[in-house]
């Protein structure tokens, strides 16, 4: 099947792009107004949030959709900056594979990136589920919508999605021919261009081709390298064939390629804290002893908005991802059959700084990684007087290889020993873990969803799944020192010697975790049409996110080995409740909608860390329960083709229940830990020498990565004129989005509030059926702010982060042929 797809793959790319759709083009949420007369004169967006197609109003799930124009027009080119448009979805990223994917809280454990765990977002594309985060990151390639499920979806979309699912549905071959290509440029060398052609190969084979490049210099500048970091260089290309022997049966083969090789990632210094470490061990006092020995060291600036970086190591962050999908749809009379075959591939080289520092603490970290999956989908789609079902079966296979080396420098043991062994740099210097890990997944589900017309106006609408999930892993550390020799540190070394700072920095492991489940997921939709225009409803789901293995070494025992019972971590329990009213009026040209929901999750995946550089980096273990509840709304207005206008906001109060055996914020770490029977002491955050708590109960405290109160906002207005005798529209529109304060730590921080922002966008321009010119300004009142924080390893102080980009601005042109 691999070498089948992949020669698919070749023949699509010769001849077009996109992957298989069935949605006709849909209006944009916001922008309506760009799109085609014939839809946009209904009023109407059209979905496959049910996996079959249907106006978004008819859809009883708080559903955002995100059309082509407006992520074109508005710059939102991937996931992570769609965020600006969908309130309640958070994604935050210090490069591809440190990526998290949140809506409304949840998703992915914040802080850590681990293969062994499940996202509880999941993306799809055309119907292929894409296992890696790291799809996220590229950019949006010949995309007709995205539509943003908010909440549990695990009858239909699986396992991976107790926080909601993105469906990203590309442009379908056409048996006419046509073309688009799209030029922006800007400041920072920002250059984009994209190009899509469609058309007949013949009466029954249509074609699509797309392909898409993005430039941009870095947004900071790294003083020893002397070159600006955190780019942009992406390259990405997508070939569809579709063969339509009837009108009831069409097979479509797809194929597609990204590739991203910037510069990067790195960080900048924002501030330093005060830990529970000895006052001459934290940040500040170990630079000045550093300098006591003949360095110069500073950091380049202590403002995070001069965007200076003073990183030593190398950077990189080579990143490959694609795959080939064949999809075939068969109208058998009675229904509709579906199978999507597909094999994905991603492929990832970094090279890290790891200590967030000029100094050689971490003189290289670097993981490679290689993933190679299959999924197959059947399913069948009735629909009837009275009832309408989807039944299927779900097949998934994975592996993931990853080679990881991560060295100590000449400050490591400055940075990381006291006393005399911090003056000897020997005993760190060259110090040398070289991991080989692997996973294998495999996933298998029988799932159905059925809607019960009970009268014209009340459908009741019930789901199942049945899951099964076997993972099992393979985890090596091997140590050398300076040396070149390997080190044992079983038994544990003698206090004091060498040795046993050797062993405290890496320590050596071997692990093999493997476990299986089975889960069952269900979930009940009532929904009622009041009015025309009017829909009630009001939703139970119970599902699940499976289970998880710890593939980055395990924290150590006693007796100094590791604690295989933190090999395998149990599936998170996820109860949720939803109540929501959809209406549209004023003859379909306004839009409300608002939903209250409740999402309770019991053995939350949540992150653990013991705060040093290697020995307990970071696994995954459960907390007790965790609640995310709040209230969404969408308002869009449309009263002509000359003005539309739309905001949406979202309350979100997510915290955790119960967690008592949470890693401890910052503040409250780097001392001597209280003994072990002792009532944990919380009452001397930042007290150099205090003794640090082993654990923290942060039972009550917010969930980081969340803002409490979001919202976007947007309107454009046009006016008819004849420029050089062509006839179009004027138009002049502006967007924004607003974020209430935020932790960056899983365990909250003083140290990692981020500062709540508004960010505002403007564009004018003109444009006519043909072609369309217009200049942009984002960010337009340069609004300095962070996007992410985070906690240097070593309990030091050090807080760097990765500012928010500065004011950009420049011009597009795009044109159909």
């Amino acid at each position: 099947m691999r070498h089948f797809l992949l020669a698919g793959a070749a023949i699509a790319a010769l001849a077009t792009p996109a992957f298989a759709q069935d949605a006709q083009p849909a209006a944009d949420t916001a922008a309506q107004g760009f799109e085609a007369d014939s839809v946009r004169a209904t009023g109407e967006i059209i979905v496959t949030a049910r996996r079959r197609q249907e106006t978004a109003q008819e859809v009883p799930l708080a559903i955002s959709v995100v059309g082509a124009n407006q992520i074109e027009s508005t710059g939102n080119f991937n996931i992570l900056k769609l965020q600006q448009l969908a309130p309640t979805l958070q994604v935050y990223s210090s490069n591809p594979r440190n990526t998290s994917v949140n809506i409304r809280g949840l998703g992915v454990p914040f802080g850590l990136t681990s293969d062994g765990f499940e996202q509880g977002v999941g993306i799809y594309v055309d119907d292929v589920y894409n296992s890696r985060v790291a799809a996220a990151v590229f950019d949006f390639l010949d995309v007709n919508q995205v539509e943003v499920l908010r909440g549990p979806q695990g009858t239909l979309y699986g396992k991976n999605t107790t926080a909601g699912a993105i469906n990203i549905t590309t442009n379908q071959p056409t048996f006419d021919f046509e073309g688009r290509a799209e030029v922006t440029a800007g400041n920072l060398n920002f250059k984009q261009a994209k190009v899509a052609v469609s058309g007949p190969l013949s009466d029954k084979v249509a074609a699509r081709i797309a392909a898409g490049v993005t430039s941009r210099r870095g947004t900071l500048y790294n003083v020893n390298s002397q070159q600006y970091v955190n780019e942009q260089d992406n390259l990405g290309v997508r070939g569809t064939l579709l063969f339509k022997p009837s009108d009831d049966l069409s097979i479509t083969l797809s194929g597609d390629y990204s590739k991203q090789d910037p510069e990067g990632y790195t960080t900048v210094f924002v501030r330093v804290g005060r830990t529970q470490r000895p006052l001459n061990r934290q940040y500040d006092a170990l630079v000045a002893a550093a300098n006591a020995n003949g360095r110069n060291y500073a950091v380049p600036s202590r403002n995070p908005y001069d965007r200076l970086s003073d990183t030593d190591a190398n950077l990189n962050a080579g990143n490959k991802i694609g795959g080939t999908s064949l999809k075939v749809n068969w109208d058998v009379g009675l229904g509709k059959f579906t199978s999507i075959t597909a094999w994905r591939f991603w492929d990832w080289k970094p090279e890290n700084d790891r200590d967030f520092t000029g100094l050689s603490i971490v003189s290289k970290s670097q993981n490679p990684s290689q993933q190679d999956q299959y999924s197959q989908e059947f399913r069948y789609n009735y629909e009837g007087d009275r009832i309408d079902f989807v039944v299927g079966l779900f097949g998934f296979k994975q592996r993931i290889d990853t080679q990881g080396t991560e060295q100590q420098g000449i400050d490591a043991s400055r940075w990381s020993l006291s006393g005399t062994q911090a003056g000897n740099p020997a005993i760190l210097n060259g110090l040398t873990a070289t991991n080989t890990q692997y996973l294998k997944s495999t996933s298998a589900a029988l799932f159905g969803q059925a809607a019960w017309k009970v009268t014209d106006q009340l459908t009741i609408q019930p789901g199942v799944r049945l899951n099964y999930d076997k993972k099992s892993g393979f985890y090596q550390r091997v140590v050398t020192n300076g040396a070149g020799a390997v080190i044992n540190c079983t038994p544990a070394p003698a206090a004091g010697t060498d040795l046993a700072a050797q062993c405290g920095v890496y320590q050596p492991q071997l692990t093999r975790p493997s476990a299986s489940k089975w889960n069952f997921s269900y979930d009940v939709n009532v929904n009622y049409k009041f009015a025309r225009g009017i829909l009630g409803y009001a939703t139970y789901a119970k599902s699940f996110k499976t289970l998880g293995i710890n593939q980055n070494g395990l924290p150590l025992t006693a007796a100094n080995v590791p604690d295989l019972s933190a090999s395998t971590v149990k599936p998170e329990s996820v109860h949720h409740f939803e109540l929501g009213l959809k209406t549209q009026f004023w003859d379909r040209r306004a839009t409300f909608n608002i939903s209250a929901f409740r999402t309770s999750i019991k053995n939350f995946q949540a992150t653990v860390n013991g705060g040093q550089f290697g020995t307990v980096r970071g696994y995954l273990a459960n907390a007790d329960k965790v609640r995310s509840q709040g209230i969404e709304t969408d308002f869009r207005i449309n009263p002509s083709d000359r003005f539309l206008a739309y905001v949406s906001g979202a309350y979100t109060d997510a915290k955790y229940k119960k967690f008592t055996n949470a890693p401890c914020p910052p503040e409250l770490s780097g001392g001597t830990l209280q003994a072990a029977s002792a009532t944990p002491d919380y009452s001397q955050p930042g007290v150099p020498g205090a003794l640090s708590p082993r654990q923290c109960d942060i039972s009550g405290q917010r969930l980081p990565g969340v803002s409490r109160w979001s919202a976007s906002f947007g309107a454009e207005a046009n006016l008819p004129v004849t420029l050089l005798d062509n006839e179009g529209q004027a138009y002049f529109g502006g967007d924004g989005n607003y974020r209430s304060h935020w932790n960056s730590n899983a365990s909250p921080s003083a140290y990692t509030e981020i500062r709540g922002y508004v960010l505002t966008n403007f564009r004018a321009g003109f444009r006519t059926e043909r072609f369309d010119v217009f200049g942009w300004v984002r960010n337009a009142f340069d609004k300095k702010y962070i996007d992410l924080l985070q906690v240097a390893p070593g309990n030091v102080g050090l807080i760097a982060g990765n500012p928010g980009d500065q004011r950009t601005w420049g011009a597009t042109v795009k044109a159909k042929f």
